[in-house]
């Protein structure tokens, strides 16, 4: 079975951490965020990244990982559909189709038994959540169908708390539905004319976490998320020297926090200098900056190679140019929406 794998975003919410680096590469305690996906299959899946944006980072990955992937680059932004239809040579039955940036508890063998077994077209994962208004709902039957999907419904209209979860699993024929070279979305276009048209849609819902990795809060909350079922208060890597304090964090290579310095719920990058007595809460600190002494940064993004200094919240740090190309919005459309 193949796997496409979406991971052609720019991640325009997580910049200016993402003017450098791919989204799919964000480190979560100190691994690429695509490999908790990868890591995830069943060992005989063939793994198809769509990748566009800084696509070059994803292959030197793999080489030297020793993953067997294939790369399919996409000559321009094609939407979750378009993307999947780009790389349909390298399809040749039922597939799956997961978006890089979701961290989940999702078992990916039973997802596609139970396709299987329903004999459905497509199945989708699906996520319950407590506000509903903010999202996407199912109405689904007692034997798991998908009837339709009901865009942010009052709460008291919902006909299910469940979500789309972001995890597919797709007959080869559904292919004919997505045109070739063109931005289809596979959740807006694609999967409601696929119920319209009486094809077995179901939905398989799952226990555990579920955490799409779109903004810095929720980036924040994996992190604190994978520390907590290591049982880890904090990661290290190497070369690090640490005199200060860590909760909640992780820190990357070659990384220095000074005396009585202190990290809480955090994510720091390699090469970082934090300065004695500084705080970093809630903040993510991208590689090779300086935090100097007595810094207080708070709900903050800094990107790489910065120097910063003084009391800062809620702020994105950049000093340098945006990249050539880079949009200054968000491209194509979202698995959901908070």
């Amino acid at each position: 079975m193949q796997a496409i794998i979406l991971a052609g975003g720019y991640g325009t919410r997580l910049a200016p951490l993402t003017y450098t680096r791919a989204k799919p590469m964000l480190p979560l305690l100190n691994k690429p965020m695509i490999s908790y996906l990868i890591e995830a299959l069943p060992p005989s899946t063939e793994i198809i990244v769509a990748a566009n944006y800084k696509k070059e980072q994803l292959e030197e990955y793999f080489e030297e990982n020793g993953i067997n992937a294939i790369v399919n680059p996409e000559p321009k932004p094609l939407g979750t559909a378009g993307a999947v239809k780009n790389a349909a040579r390298y399809i040749n039955g039922t597939f799956l189709v997961l978006n890089s940036d979701i961290i989940s508890s999702l078992n990916i063998r039973k997802f596609i038994q139970y396709h299987m077994e329903k004999k459905a077209k497509v199945t989708i994962s699906l996520w319950p959540v407590k506000n509903v208004e903010q999202f996407g709902v199912v109405d689904i039957d007692r034997n798991g169908r998908i009837k339709k999907f009901i865009e942010k419904p009052r709460r008291h209209e919902a006909p299910s708390n469940l979500i789309n979860a972001g995890a597919y699993c797709i007959d080869y024929s559904i292919l004919d539905y997505i045109p070739d070279g063109k931005f289809t979305s596979m959740e807006a276009e694609i999967f409601p004319k696929v119920i319209e048209d009486g094809l077995p849609f179901y939905g398989y819902s799952f226990n555990g976490y579920w955490i799409d990795v779109g903004r810095m809060e929720s980036y924040i909350e994996a992190n604190k998320l994978l520390l907590k079922k290591k049982g880890l208060r904090f990661v290290a890597g190497k070369n690090c020297s640490i005199e200060g304090r860590i909760k909640e964090s992780s820190i990357g290579n070659n990384c220095k926090i000074g005396e009585n310095a202190e990290i809480k719920g955090s994510i720091l990058y390699d090469n970082v200098e934090v300065g004695e007595e500084a705080i970093i809460e809630n903040s993510i600190i991208g590689s090779n900056v300086v935090v100097k002494k007595g810094a207080m940064i708070k709900d903050t993004i800094v990107g790489d190679d910065e120097v910063v200094e003084g009391k800062i919240e809620g702020a994105k740090i950049w000093s340098k140019e945006m990249p050539k190309g880079y949009p200054k919005k968000q491209i194509g459309n979202v698995v959901k929406s908070n």
